[in-house]
């Protein structure tokens, strides 16, 4: 199964997140399908660029997003889209 979830980048306290197509037995960090997008929470306000239609592709064969990445989404897709 595939989800949609947050690979964590950036030096220790500096965390940069990349939003992510993984199969959900690979680990947080280790290999992916595609890169789908990335999350930056440390600017203000937090700075999350995506790919709205590969993501919307994922979700419709299938993909879950996670509860984080959901948040993202909801607050971010129709942005993208513009």
């Amino acid at each position: 199964m595939v989800k949609l979830r947050l690979a964590r980048f950036g030096a220790k306290k500096r965390p940069f997140y990349r939003i992510i197509a993984a199969d959900i037995r690979n680990k947080r960090d280790g290999q992916y399908i595609e890169l789908l997008g990335t999350y930056n929470p440390l600017t203000e306000p937090p700075e999350v660029k995506l790919s709205a239609e590969r993501i919307r592709y994922w979700m419709s064969v299938g993909a879950k997003p996670s509860d984080r990445v959901k948040v993202l989404l909801d607050n971010n897709l129709d942005k993208a889209a513009s």
